[in-house]
């Protein structure tokens, strides 16, 4: 059971050694005694193992007395609009997210469609430990199916208030879609070719079968790189197996950069200029600085949260913030619904990049030019809280964020330390003008509070 990996946002783990039938019902029942509710919504993301996964999930949901609305093979992002949409108690997307193949697991939602906080999670978790009371044989829930669903979420998107649809339907983008026949393996193409794209398709089949490792990093994508040359296609989209990552390739086959697809959505919002006055655009602390120089180009503030989704959803809807997201490719737009979502993302993208007028690789261009270089550094039976106190008293006289580890911002760039929660490790984020720049404020920073630099692990 030791790969078995719990989270504020679910379970994961491998099929057949971590993950069983019998884990599978155990949380599911526990979530059931933890919600509130006539209805669940439960969708997966494509993997071999999903449908029989989804097949524990609902079965269990239905014993426990819920209405199960099950929409098959469904964006996480979809899955948590649906919530919303049939005000159901919460919701579960099967999905390991950007895990390999033979993993799988749960995320579970609250009845805003929104993932967990810390308390939810404490609190569901304790369900564990209790026994669970199953509905008589006159109460069993029923199951709806709602695969149809896909196309509001499409139409929530399409209908996003400030959107020129005649914009970006006018430029005909060409658009290569690898979603390594998940979730987005029919939405992402059904929404741009609604946005007047010609779509190639590169890996769509739904098969829940990877033609390569899941998380959209370069090392992962050289296919796509390579299809948006041969096609000549004015783009390259890379979604994660439930969709709520978003990353680009220019028409250059170059990447765009993980952490410049929040910049462009955030510089695409902010144009439409529904942004209300003194509210903030949120993301975490370790999303690239570019992001604060778009937003000051519309007198917009920037708010930085811990690193966790729910933890910059939670202050976006306590501030009113209407974008904000994470550096990994998460977008987040509230209005459509308060979770990271590739399709809001994908949308504000092309709506910057129409309005721009030039090709992908200018635009990118245009934007702040900043690099991030994340590393791991094994802890070497240190506690990482004393390293990090250390990084912080260091580096006392420069601007520093101890919410979550330590944040230090130079003049030049900021470097993040924080521990890992399921390795003996240190996780550093640095981010410079160059590669080598990050690389020398990391290590300026690691020689401060780990005078051995070990080797990055």
């Amino acid at each position: 059971m030791s790969d078995i990996i719990v989270s504020i946002s679910g379970l994961r783990g491998i099929i057949g050694s971590s993950l069983t039938p019998d884990i599978v019902a155990r949380y599911t029942a526990a979530f059931a005694s933890f919600s509130e509710g006539d209805a669940i919504v439960v969708g997966r993301d494509g993997r071999p193992s999903g449908e029989a996964i989804s097949r524990v999930v609902a079965g269990t949901l239905n014993l426990c007395g819920y209405t199960v609305i099950d929409l098959g093979v469904a964006p996480t992002p979809t899955v948590q609009l649906a919530v919303s949409a049939y005000g159901a108690a919460g919701g579960i997307a099967v999905t390991a997210s950007h895990n390999p193949e033979e993993w799988n697991g749960l995320k579970f939602l609250n009845k805003e469609g929104i993932f967990l906080d810390h308390e939810e999670s404490r609190a569901f978790l304790a369900r564990l430990e209790t026994e669970h009371v199953f509905a008589g044989w006159d109460a069993v829930g029923s199951l709806k199916r709602d695969a149809a669903f896909l196309s509001r979420h499409i139409e929530a998107v399409l209908t996003l208030p400030g959107i020129n649809l005649d914009v970006i339907r006018g430029r005909r983008f060409s658009v290569v879609v690898d979603a390594v026949n998940a979730s987005g393996s029919i939405i992402v193409p059904d929404l741009l070719r609604e946005l007047g794209c010609r779509v190639i398709p590169l890996a769509c089949d739904g098969s829940g079968r990877f033609p390569h490792p899941p998380e959209p990093l370069p090392v992962n994508l050289r296919s796509l790189g390579k299809a948006v040359l041969a096609h000549g296609a004015d783009l390259g989209v890379a979604i994660d197996p439930d969709a709520d990552r978003l990353v680009l390739y220019a028409e250059n086959g170059e990447p765009f950069g993980e952490e410049y697809t929040i910049t462009a959505a955030v510089d695409g919002y902010l144009s439409l200029e529904m942004h209300p006055p003194g509210a903030p655009v949120v993301v975490n602390l370790s999303t690239t600085r570019a992001v604060e120089e778009v937003a000051a180009r519309y007198a917009v503030t920037v708010e930085r949260t811990p690193v966790g989704e729910i933890n910059v959803v939670k202050r976006m809807l306590e501030t009113g913030a209407m974008i904000g997201g994470e550096g990994s490719g998460g977008v987040i737009v509230p209005v459509v619904h308060p979770g990271r979502d590739a399709l809001v993302g994908l949308v504000l993208v092309l709506h910057a990049l129409a309005a721009f007028k030039g090709a992908a690789s200018e635009y990118r261009a245009s934007l702040p030019a900043y690099t991030i270089v994340k590393q791991k550094f094994d802890l070497d039976g240190m506690d990482p809280g004393d390293v990090i106190e250390r990084a912080a008293t260091g580096f006392a006289n420069e601007k520093v964020d101890t919410r979550d580890g330590a944040r230090i911002d130079f003049e030049r760039g900021w470097v993040h330390l924080r521990k890992s929660n399921t390795e003996p490790i240190l996780r550093v984020i640095a981010e410079a003008d160059t590669a080598e720049n990050a690389k020398a404020l990391a290590r300026r920073v690691m020689e401060t509070c780990m005078p051995s630099i070990v080797k990055p692990a």
